[in-house]
């Protein structure tokens, strides 16, 4: 499985965007998440969904600025974004499980593919 994370670019405070996290593979069975990692900190977990979407969960500092969505027709999952801040600036990495399925998945450990990252830049 590979997979392809788009959407990223440089967007005002205040400004919205999607990322699309598109697989190569059969992921429909995986749980899904997002993190992101700025300068100089540490990988942080964003949003997870699971493999049917029912269940999904967003860091508590993110929680009402997110949404999380999947498409496994299309192998595809999305985050929008809104009311963005500059310290939401970071390398946004999409990641799939294919231990876990229909839960939500928090840690960065129990996610076994990564996709390349898109950056994602706001300016004040």
């Amino acid at each position: 499985v590979q997979l392809q994370a788009s959407g990223g670019g440089l967007v005002q405070a205040g400004g919205s965007l999607r990322l699309s996290c598109v697989a190569s593979g059969r992921v429909s069975v995986y749980a899904m998440g997002w993190f992101r990692q700025a300068p100089g900190k540490e990988r942080e977990f964003v949003s997870g969904i699971s493999w049917s979407g029912r269940n999904t969960y967003d860091a508590a500092f993110l929680k009402g600025q997110v949404t999380i969505s999947r498409d496994n027709a299309k192998n595809t999952m999305y985050l929008q974004m809104n009311s963005l801040k500059p310290e939401d600036t970071a390398v946004y990495y999409c990641a799939a499980s294919r231990v876990y399925t229909e839960v939500v998945v928090r840690t960065a450990n129990d996610y076994d593919y990564w996709g390349q990252g898109t950056q994602v830049t706001v300016s004040s």
